[in-house]
């Protein structure tokens, strides 16, 4: 029987967890997961130290590495068919504090805080942004109705990619030297305008829409070669120039989703092809459809 209200909500009550076979506690099947998502955390709160005692580098390899953990830690339990919503609720504040907190305070310690008061709104308002994007996110897990989700497109700017753009001032400060001023002022602009990007309805680029074609699959993987060498030699400049690339990609996706939402709303307005279990488009479905359209009106694609 469920105890006293105060105990918690029933949902953690008769949570089922994962048991060893011989019943002396969680497997390592189920404790995996959660235990890169715990690195995560704790290699984001260390980012802080760095940053209070002034070493930026170390504070942004700790995030950085945070960002890394991240992204391992879903695609683990689903390798391991261990995922809960116990995991999913320690991810989403593990990237609270790593990607929101966690950068809100090394922005206002670096530049921020030279504007003692508007500084620190801008830092709270990203921190802020984060927590509302994360459960945003953790407010959808379970609704059927996601057009961004179901075309292969994401809602806003993820956390662990708002907290990468957030730190570009300190990228190129690094890679220059630390030859010039931040601007505090600039900055806190910067800081406001990707926590709104974070908590927009912007679609944006997802690892499932970016599929190459045949023809180009080797030269990506020659490409992320390259990229991955130039982060071990240049990590600052190259880190910066992701990040350039990925806002400017970012009206492709706009325009992208823009015609899987026309399409899908040409099919729906058809009576004999629309259906109540009708399949929704994707971005792959719409651009094989083009592909087709060019092969068999040649004449027309010239």
């Amino acid at each position: 029987m469920p105890g006293p209200a105060w105990l918690g909500p029933k949902a953690s009550e008769h949570e089922q967890v994962t048991r060893s076979r011989g019943g002396r506690g969680l497997s390592l099947r189920a404790v995996l997961p959660n235990a890169i998502t715990a690195a995560a955390l704790c290699s984001g709160l260390t980012g802080i130290r760095f940053a209070i005692e002034g070493d930026w580098e170390k504070c942004l390899y700790a995030i950085l590495i945070a960002g890394v953990l991240d992204g391992i830690d879903g695609r683990i339990a689903r390798l391991l068919k261990a995922q809960s919503r116990f995991g999913a609720e320690l991810d989403s504040l593990a990237d609270s504090l790593s990607f929101g907190m966690a950068p809100a305070l090394v922005l206002f310690l670096w530049s921020l805080r030279d504007l003692p008061t508007l500084g620190w709104l801008a830092a709270l308002g990203f921190a802020i942004c984060c927590a509302l994007r994360l459960a945003r996110f953790n407010a959808q897990i379970d609704v059927d109705e996601q057009p961004h989700k179901s075309a292969g497109f994401l809602t806003g700017i993820p956390a662990p990619v708002g907290a990468g753009l957030a730190f570009l001032p300190i990228y190129i400060w690094l890679a220059t030297d630390e030859r010039w001023t931040p601007e505090p002022w600039a900055i806190a602009l910067w800081t406001v305008a990707i926590a709104l990007l974070m908590i927009s309805n912007i679609a944006t680029l997802s690892w499932k829409s970016i599929r190459p074609s045949a023809d180009l699959r080797l030269a990506a993987i020659a490409g992320t070669g390259l990229v991955f060498a130039a982060l071990l030699s240049e990590p600052w400049w190259t880190l910066a120039a992701i990040c350039v690339v990925y806002l400017a990609l970012m009206p492709l996706s706009v325009m992208r989703y823009r015609k899987v939402r026309q399409a899908r709303i040409a099919k729906n307005a058809t009576p004999k092809e629309a259906t109540p279990a009708q399949k929704r488009l994707a971005v792959d479905d719409i651009e094989r459809s083009s592909s087709e359209q060019i092969d068999d009106n040649p004449d027309q694609a010239r």
